[in-house]
């Protein structure tokens, strides 16, 4: 029988996850992955000199590489295409489990890097991350 901890956004906080807790960080997630690669997207268009913005091409570039180096663990070198970059990034957003986009956005948040999201997610121990429009 699943232990009730707490309720959050009308979701009673359960351990195990119940299906509507995985139901709704799935819902974040989608959200929090759909900002980061529209902000992936941004800092490369800027890096390549398609868009102007306040700190120009080296900023978009600087920003690309921080989005991604949040997923990858690691940085790209002098070797890589900023395309490759983008892409690659971009993927591993996309294969990025629940906990990691948890964890990682509210850091990316911090940083300015990313929005704020409609709601957080729900059921982690490390909840006290702010990320959300709302509490």
């Amino acid at each position: 029988m699943p232990k009730v901890l707490d309720k959050k956004y009308g979701i009673e906080i359960t351990k195990p996850f119940s299906k509507e807790m995985y139901d709704h960080n799935d819902k974040i997630a989608k959200e929090m992955r759909d900002n980061i690669i529209a902000e992936i997207e941004h800092a490369y268009m800027r890096a390549i000199g398609s868009i102007a913005a306040n700190g120009g091409m080296d900023k978009g570039e600087e920003d690309l590489r921080k989005l991604i180096t949040s997923f990858s663990g690691y940085q790209f070198g002098d070797g890589y295409e900023l395309s490759d970059i983008k892409s690659e990034g971009i993927k591993m957003v996309q294969d990025a489990a629940n906990w990691m986009m948890h964890e990682e956005y509210s850091y990316l948040c911090f940083k300015g890097l990313v929005p704020r999201t409609s709601k957080m997610m729900i059921g982690f121990d490390w909840e006290k991350h702010d990320y959300s429009l709302q509490d």
